[in-house]
């Protein structure tokens, strides 16, 4: 069966069927965020410890996405 013979069995099925398989779906994926590697870690905190980059608060963090998402 292909993908998107899949799909369309799907969004054929009521709503809390839907949900339900969604979340099954949901809970075989990593959290999101995880994908890190360790080599990306060890580079942010060599750009931070040498002041190659400054870090921000978690609030001007906040600021920043609001302000790029427009609101």
């Amino acid at each position: 069966m292909k993908l998107v013979e899949i799909e369309q069995e799907v969004l054929a099925l009521p709503d809390r069927d839907r949900a339900s398989l969604a979340a099954k779906l949901l809970d075989t994926l990593p959290p999101p965020g995880m994908d890190v590697s360790d080599d990306e870690v060890e580079r942010r905190e060599q750009d931070l410890e040498s002041g190659r980059v400054a870090a921000i608060s978690h609030e001007e963090f906040i600021r920043r996405v609001e302000r790029e998402r427009g609101r």
